[in-house]
């Protein structure tokens, strides 16, 4: 089980590097007002959001992995685990928005300022926090 919990915190930091990085991509784009650039922060997003992406499947691959093999020990009296299951389908979801805001970006459909994306780059961060003290702390 220890591989299983190593490859799932290798992964989770993968993810979070391009949960925290690609909102600031974001913040660039949103100022941006030349084609060039708006091409080359496109290219970054997409290849970004691919390997945060992948990431991100493999944090939830290994750990439900995880949750299966502690199923019968773990779930029942683990209110810890509920919440931090509950942040993750957050977070799972703040994913999705970072997917939406790209393509809007793409499709330069963008309509918020590089002020609003500075705020929404602090979301993952308190999930971290909040995901990792659960994990650790199991309160």
């Amino acid at each position: 089980m220890l591989w299983l919990k190593a490859l799932h915190i290798v992964f989770m930091v993968t993810w979070f590097a391009g949960l925290f990085y690609l909102p600031r991509l974001f913040v660039y784009h949103a100022d941006c007002v030349d084609e060039p650039g708006h091409q080359r922060l496109c290219t970054m997003e997409t290849r970004l959001f691919a390997i945060m992406t992948l990431g991100a499947v493999l944090t939830l691959v290994f750990g439900v992995w995880l949750l299966v093999g502690y199923w019968l020990t773990a779930l029942p009296n683990a209110g810890w685990l509920h919440a931090k299951l509950a942040l993750v389908a957050l977070l799972v979801a703040y994913h999705g928005g970072c997917w939406a805001y790209m393509r809007a970006f793409r499709a330069r459909r963008n309509r918020r300022p590089a002020r609003w994306f500075r705020w929404f780059n602090e979301i993952p961060g308190v999930l971290l926090v909040a995901i990792v003290l659960l994990a650790v702390v199991k309160p």
